[in-house]
């Protein structure tokens, strides 16, 4: 099913709800850009349209857009490649009377970008905008968490919070084109429950209304926890037993555990039930959900959370074919990985590095797939075999596969890894490093000093070679063409 919050963004600025008097302000910064050429900003609480809106003012005015998101990497470099080409262009066409032919740079989460892994970036960002030929929207939860040098060169518009009943017309328009019928109060207990966040409160809809043509309020699942669940009653449901990924998804508001460690307990037991189809669907859910719980530790907004539990348990539910009987034994607790831990951070280093990644997308994308494919080192040859490419030491092998890292398994695999990689290297390197030369095609290897052993017959033969240097000696050379 495809994602209600992209199939009904708004196209046009006169759709965006909710924010009237910035929409007409921001309509009117694009429509005078011309005159001012000034970056703006964009900001406000998660959920309330203002990407949306970035996107609708581009389709308005006839511009193409580059968007530089948050789900990877903005460094400087990354920032100059991406945006500060298509910025410093007068049109994409190089006219510059064109107006249609225009691109609008949008930055998402412009907030956002500090640390090592954005190094540089937030520089980068002012000089983008101090620099550019092109309108460019910057988008921000927290409008002062960005240097004033970054505020001052730029305009600003608040969008606010959206009120329940600007929400409510939305999922009313929502629902009717779905052909979904629907009682009021249904609609105003999921608008209520959102708190002002637009996109949450659509989500809660496609959530609620899933394979139902009549939609009550005893169909609508609140945030409210009067209950709670245990862990292994959670992934019987996910894993197993809900025949529908809301029921799922109803069941996972009541557990006892919160988003983040939910989604370390799903993502280690996923193998133990699914096929390997259903496995890489769930997989892809649980990558949407890890992406989600990045935007977490980054903001401190815990609003985020919200998208993390649709995807990792309404999303893996969906993942399968159907139900499974019986009883699972799951293990224990899954090992946690706090993003700040100095192992996980040279993990995805050296992973990075091998694949040619950034250490974000090695983080999201890549750690979780390595650590289920060699979960407790099994298959042991495949451990082996990502050991020596990512020369992972005991330690960081320990991390990733989830086994102590004193025991003699992965001792073992280390070293047969360190062994693998002196095989390849050699045997790429042609015998450079065996203290050998490669015969050279069509010549005898020569005899070693004070060999007994060699053949008269052998001995015998030895002119031929001085009648083979002769013929060489007769050959043309460059001065017979001269």
């Amino acid at each position: 099913m495809a994602d209600w919050t992209e199939s009904y963004r708004p196209d046009t600025l006169s759709a965006v709800r909710g924010n009237d008097k910035a929409r007409d302000a921001f309509e009117e910064w694009g429509r005078t850009w011309d005159d001012h050429r000034e970056a703006v900003i964009l900001y406000g609480s998660p959920g309330v349209g203002k990407t949306s809106a970035a996107h609708a003012l581009a389709s308005d005015m006839g511009w193409e857009t580059v968007e530089l998101n948050a789900s990877d990497q903005r460094t400087a470099d990354k920032i100059e490649r991406f945006a500060g080409r298509a910025a410093r262009n007068e049109t994409l066409g190089g006219d510059s009377t064109d107006e249609g032919g225009r691109q609008l740079i949008i930055v998402d989460e412009a907030d956002n970008i500090h640390g090592n892994y954005d190094r540089g970036g937030a520089g980068a960002i002012t000089k983008l905008v101090k620099e550019a030929n092109q309108p460019i929207v910057l988008i921000a939860n927290e409008f002062y968490e960005m240097s004033r040098g970054l505020r001052n060169a730029c305009q600003d518009i608040e969008f606010r919070d959206v009120s329940a009943r600007s929400i409510v017309p939305v999922l009313r328009d929502i629902c009717r084109k779905e052909g979904i019928e629907f009682d009021s109060d249904a609609l105003q207990r999921i608008a209520d429950a959102n708190s002002g966040d637009l996109r949450g409160a659509v989500k809660d809809l496609q959530a609620t209304a899933e394979g139902k043509d009549h939609l009550t309020v005893e169909d609508v699942v609140t945030g409210d926890r009067d209950t709670t669940a245990g862990i292994f009653t959670v992934l019987d449901a996910i894993l197993k037993e809900e025949e529908s990924a809301q029921d799922a998804l109803h069941v996972a508001y009541d557990a006892d555990e919160t988003p983040d460690d939910l989604t370390a307990w799903v993502e280690d037991k996923v193998m133990k039930v699914y096929d390997p189809e259903e496995t890489v669907r769930a997989y892809e859910f649980i990558a949407n959900a890890d992406r989600w719980l990045g935007r977490v530790q980054a903001t401190q907004d815990y609003s985020y959370w919200r998208y993390v539990t649709d995807n990792v348990a309404a999303g893996v539910a969906a993942s399968r074919d159907g139900t499974y009987g019986g009883w699972t034994q799951y293990g224990g607790r899954p090992q946690m990985w706090p993003s700040s831990d100095a192992t996980i951070d040279e993990i995805c280093r050296k992973i990075a590095v091998s694949g040619g990644l950034s250490i974000e997308t090695a983080r999201r994308e890549v750690l979780p797939f390595l650590s289920a494919m060699i979960h407790h080192c099994k298959p042991r040859e495949l451990t082996v075999a990502v050991t020596a490419y990512f020369e992972f030491d005991e330690e960081d092998l320990a991390a990733v596969s989830g086994s102590g890292e004193s025991t003699n398994k992965v001792q073992g695999i280390v070293e047969d890894a360190e062994e693998l990689r002196e095989d390849e290297l050699e045997e790429h390197a042609g015998g450079a490093f065996a203290g050998e030369l490669p015969d050279r095609e069509g010549e005898p290897a020569e005899a070693e000093p004070g060999d007994a052993e060699s053949d008269p017959e052998d001995d015998a033969a030895e002119p031929e070679p001085e009648e083979e240097e002769e013929a060489d000696d007769s050959q043309a050379g460059l001065s017979d063409f001269v």
